[in-house]
Order: structure tokens, then C-alpha cells, then sequence
């Protein structure tokens, strides 16, 4: 039997949860802030439902094979008394978050060689807490090697298609170019797609251009076709749908990960000496906006 620990029970974590626990063999334990009875996630399958270990007091946890963090990159901190009780010698933690920055968030809680970053791509929204909503199947992408290929097998039976990759740091960065652009909805908290106009255009597409050259200058291999993908996606984005996490975090008054998303390309950007106007343009009046933001 593989122990699970998944600190994060929200929409990511809470999704990823459900369907780990269709497997028998794996034994998984949520790790939450307040009490959860179940979990049911609506999946382009058909419902999927979960009655997993629940605990609220990181006192109470004992060391696992794996734990899959799902917080905000803004709450890396809070999982550190969860982890002093979940992580061993042997323990592996795999990082379930926006950006491209997870090894070095989690560094000095976790030996990096035990640290596993995850890309995700899963749509899903929580409606309360253990009701999710996933819109489309999942995509997990991981580095390649005995972590990752571990990492992946525990995905064998869900419907998330889980693949290890050489160029990992490419897997990362793309989505980041594809997600950078959700800044913009969440400034202006409508969609782009019925207010498209060439200068809109203009700033998504230097969005997207300036976290490809951030990237490139990182070792990622991102092609032009990714910035196109980006502009194009804005372009067509409908009416009242939400830009992403981050759009849907400002619209419920919570805090949202602006430094994972826009920040990390200002701040790498600086690193090697790219100018990144846009970026800090929208990341500076998002402050300003006088909502909640992470420096």
C-alpha cells in the first residue's frame, strides 16, 4: 500500500485527491484547515466520490511515501508543520502549483533531490468545500527521472494523463506564456474576447512575448506558435468567462498568486537584463487596484 498525504483540498487538490482514491491501492489522507465529510468532483466522465482520511491538526499526521502539495504559491510557509510531521527520510514531495518556481519555494523545508515539480493542467472549480466542478481532463507533466517516473505511475488508473519529461523546465514555461495573460481580465474583471481591439491585442501579446523571452533566457524552449496560442486564446475568450485562478480569485475578494504568474517574469527578467514593460505595467496597477496581492 502507497501512502498520500495531499495538503490542499481545493480545487487542484481536492480533484486530484478523488481520483487517487478510486485506486485501492493507494492510501490517501487530506490534510485540511477545517473538517471535509467527503469529496465529489463532477469530471467529464461522470461524478467521481471519495471518502478519505481527513485531518486538520498537522500534530495528528504521520509520515507517508508521497506528499502532493496543492496550496497557493503564496502559502508554501503555512505547509511546513504539515510537512515536519508527513516527511521522512524516505518521503517524496511532489509540488502542485502555478509558476516555475517550486523547487526553490520549498528548498529549505524539503531536500531538493526529494522535491518533485508538477505542471497541471486540470480545469476545475470548487463550489464548496469537497464539491468540485472538472471541466476537462487533467494533464500532470514532471520531470524525468526515478521521481518522476514514480510520480506518474501513482496516476495510472485516473483519467489525468501523467508523463515525465526531459525538458521539464520547457513544460513549465510554457504554460506559464499561456497563463500570463490572465492578468488582463483580472485588471479589468471582464473577458478580452468581446472588448478585442488591436490595442488590447498589443498588450496581451507583450505579455506573452517578454515571458517567452524570459523563458528562452531560463533554457526553456518555447516556440512562437506558444505566444500566438496566447493572443489567440484572449481573442477568443467569451463573455463571462473568467481569465483563469487568478481572475476568479479577485472576483471572490480573495488573494491572488500575482508574483507566480507576472511577478516571476519581472523578477527573472530583471535577473537577465530583458525589459519586461508589460508585465510590470499590469503587475503595478493590479497592486495599485487596491486588491488583495503578494509582493
Amino acid at each position: 500500500m502507497t501512502t498520500i498525504a495531499v495538503i490542499g483540498p481545493g480545487a487542484i487538490g481536492g480533484t486530484v485527491a478523488a481520483w487517487l482514491v478510486q485506486d485501492p491501492a493507494l492510501a490517501i489522507t487530506i490534510c485540511a484547515r477545517t473538517p471535509l465529510d467527503d469529496l465529489r468532483v463532477e469530471t467529464p466522465s461522470g461524478v467521481i466520490t471519495a471518502r478519505p482520511k481527513v485531518l486538520t491538526d498537522p500534530a495528528l499526521a504521520r509520515p507517508v511515501d508521497w506528499v502532493l502539495v496543492a496550496t497557493k504559491t503564496y502559502d508554501v510557509d503555512s505547509t511546513e508543520p504539515w510537512l515536519g510531521h508527513l516527511v521522512d527520510t524516505h518521503t517524496r514531495v511532489a509540488i502542485i502549483q502555478n509558476g516555475v518556481e517550486h523547487v526553490r519555494l520549498f528548498s529549505h523545508l524539503v531536500p531538493a533531490e526529494r522535491l518533485v515539480p508538477v505542471m497541471i493542467n486540470l480545469p476545475a472549480a470548487r463550489s464548496a468545500p469537497g464539491r468540485i466542478v472538472q471541466s476537462r481532463h487533467g494533464i500532470i507533466a514532471v520531470p524525468a527521472g526515478q521521481n518522476g517516473d514514480d510520480l506518474v505511475a501513482l496516476f495510472a488508473h485516473t483519467e489525468i494523463e501523467a508523463r515525465a519529461h526531459a525538458d521539464f523546465l520547457s513544460q513549465a514555461w510554457v504554460k506559464l506564456c499561456g497563463n500570463c495573460a490572465a492578468i488582463v481580465p483580472a485588471l479589468t474583471l471582464r473577458a478580452t474576447g468581446p472588448v478585442w481591439s488591436a490595442d488590447l491585442e498589443a498588450i496581451v501579446r507583450g505579455l506573452a512575448e517578454e515571458c517567452a523571452a524570459v523563458g528562452r533566457a531560463e533554457g526553456a524552449d518555447i516556440a512562437d506558435s506558444v505566444v500566438e496560442s496566447t493572443v489567440a486564446n484572449a481573442r477568443n475568450m467569451a463573455e463571462g468567462s473568467t481569465g483563469g485562478s487568478i481572475h476568479a480569485d479577485r472576483l471572490a475578494g480573495n488573494r491572488m498568486e500575482i508574483d507566480a504568474r507576472n511577478g516571476v517574469i519581472v523578477r527573472l527578467g530583471h535577473k537577465h537584463g530583458i525589459a519586461t514593460p508589460m508585465n510590470q505595467l499590469l503587475v503595478t496597477l493590479l497592486a495599485a487596484s487596491g486588491s488583495p496581492w503578494v509582493k
